[in-house]
């Protein structure tokens, strides 16, 4: 938890960092224009990826099929639509990092790997009630 609100600090910094000196290269009001613009360009392409992943997730389950990599793109695209709606220009890159559906492929993949190395550790343990 510590380490939690030390990045929220860290980050809230940097961006304020960020707001002052891009403010001072190309003038207060461009930076509002381009938070503003960014914030409405990144949760409108947040809700097209939401909403062609969650019928990708009716198609694989109305197949049979377990939703897997939907499940993960939802996670990333609600993630990242989060990341877009804060504004900042750190987290703006993140949440079109994980929105976009090629920069998230590779996200997805760590994630993957990530998950799969819980998983083997026993740091994850998964239960089924019958």
């Amino acid at each position: 938890m510590r380490w939690l609100l030390l990045a929220f600090l860290i980050l809230s910094a940097a961006e304020i960092g960020l707001f002052v000196w891009a403010g001072s290269l190309i003038g207060p009001w461009w930076v509002v224009a381009i938070i503003v613009l960014t914030g409405f360009i990144g949760v409108t392409l947040a809700k097209r990826e939401g909403v062609e992943t969650w019928n990708r997730a009716q198609q694989s389950m109305h197949h049979g099929q377990v939703p897997t990599q939907e499940i993960l793109d939802g996670i990333c695209i609600l993630i990242g639509g989060v990341f877009l709606f804060a504004p900042g220009f750190i987290t703006d890159v993140t949440g079109f990092i994980l929105v976009l559906p090629q920069s998230r492929k590779f996200v997805k993949g760590i994630l993957t790997s990530l998950l799969k190395k819980l998983l083997d550790n026993n740091t994850i343990v998964i239960r089924r009630k019958w």
